[in-house]
């Protein structure tokens, strides 16, 4: 890349490292941590478990505390005290390690008095990393947690399905203790909603078992075992938890507040277009891209030179695709795709820094992107075609790296309209 690239692409990850920094797990958590209120127990499960519990341990120390993270995030190797229990677990599809972490939090809490209490810190992640199938087996369970990513549903209608075959989350968590149980969650999920957030452990549930066959039904999923128990057996899920209280501490629109303030403070006017976007990602980056467009073109709704930042989460129809990528990278190629030679510079990024199939965080758009992938014999359509996105990317040098952040407030991106 030329040096006239490197300060745009520079400003861009500055923005992202900046934000993440801004908005991280312990900042966000600390001020509602009261000193004069010590937990019996503190369980942290999600991507960013290890910097939440860090934090509650500060303030409430030797607790005996239970730790759920992702296989990778290094948690295992951390230098914790004794009262602590550290396990790491699958994601995004559960393995035999998320079931011994399930188990393992509803022994926690079931040995709890209803005198004590339970600090519950949840994060994105937690759906595949505490598991405990209910009418299928571990492996079926998988399969189909497989084949609803495979088939574009979102988020919230893929913890739909999840929490009506699980044995702990949709509430039961908190269904199976006496103690009182007070939840922080960091939301992943656009809406920030808090049933949705790790498929609710602790927090009462709003939909039945029909609502999970519909999902089934949408995406023409077979899961014969799963249909067969969700048709068969009646909705136990907790309607009411009186004992149980969940806040939202922080979200998407935290993340974009943090990375606007960083432009905003080096003379770069940015706007926010929202935290709440989802669908197909190519539709998605059609979508922006008639925005820039109006903007170069007329000047409305913004005039250039102008930095637009969006969050939310796309989806992606992979089919029987074989490419490696995820969403941020396939928004990446689509909105390159539909520029054309009136490209950008961009950025779309994933906060917990890993996107799909690809070891990336996410990629990097320049105004050149389609000429220099041309010039190395690439296809760029054809790639988006096949959702070969990582292999674009990676060939144009243009992957942001960063290993997983502990973070998880879902995606970014920041798009340079000149």
């Amino acid at each position: 890349m030329d040096h006239a690239a490197r300060g745009p692409r520079l400003l861009l990850e500055s923005a992202f490292r900046s934000a993440l920094s801004a908005a991280s797990p312990d900042r966000l958590l600390r001020p509602h941590l009261d000193p004069a209120n010590r937990p019996d127990l503190i369980v942290a499960v999600g991507k960013a478990s290890v910097a939440m519990a860090q934090a509650a341990l500060d303030v409430y120390r030797e607790t005996p505390t239970l730790i759920i993270a992702p296989h990778g995030s290094g948690a295992s190797s951390g230098s914790w005290p004794a009262s602590v229990r550290v396990m790491e677990a699958g994601h995004p599809v559960p393995d035999d390690a998320s079931v011994r972490a399930g188990q393992a939090a509803l022994a926690s809490v079931a040995a709890l008095r209803a005198d004590q209490q339970a600090l519950v810190l949840i994060s994105g992640g937690g759906s595949a990393l505490m598991s405990a199938p209910l009418g299928v087996t571990l492996p079926q369970k998988r399969q189909l947690t497989d084949d609803l990513l495979r088939s574009g549903a979102g988020i919230a209608e893929i913890n739909t399905v999840r929490k009506h075959l699980s044995a702990v989350k949709g509430g039961r968590l908190a269904q199976a203790t006496r103690a009182t149980v007070c939840t922080f969650l960091l939301s992943d999920v656009v809406g920030d909603i808090p049933g949705l957030i790790a498929s609710g452990p602790t927090v009462p549930e709003i939909t039945v078992a029909r609502d999970a066959l519909t999902v089934l039904n949408r995406y023409r999923i077979d899961a014969p075992e799963a249909r067969a128990y969700l048709s068969a057996t009646p909705d136990e899920s907790p309607r009411t938890l009186p004992h149980a209280s969940a806040q939202v501490i922080g979200g998407n629109r935290t993340l974009l507040d943090a990375a606007r303030q960083y432009l905003q403070e080096r003379g770069v006017h940015s706007v926010i277009l929202g935290d709440t976007f989802t669908g197909e990602a190519r539709a998605l980056a059609a979508f922006h891209a008639q925005i820039i467009r109006s903007i170069q073109q007329h000047g409305t709704p913004v005039a250039a030179p102008v930095a637009l930042l969006s969050g939310g989460e796309a989806t992606v129809q992979l089919g029987h695709a074989t490419g490696r990528g995820g969403r941020n990278l396939e928004f990446a190629l689509a909105l390159m795709t539909e520029l054309g030679e009136a490209g950008i510079y961009g950025l779309s990024a994933g906060s917990d820094g890993r996107d799909g199939t690809s070891p990336g965080a996410g990629a990097f758009m320049t105004p050149d992107s389609l000429t220099r992938a041309r010039h190395l014999g690439l296809d760029p359509h054809d790639m988006l075609d096949r959702h070969d996105s990582h292999t674009l990317f990676e060939a144009l040098g243009d992957i942001l790296y960063t290993g997983l952040t502990g973070h998880n407030l879902n995606d970014i991106r920041l798009l340079l309209v000149r």
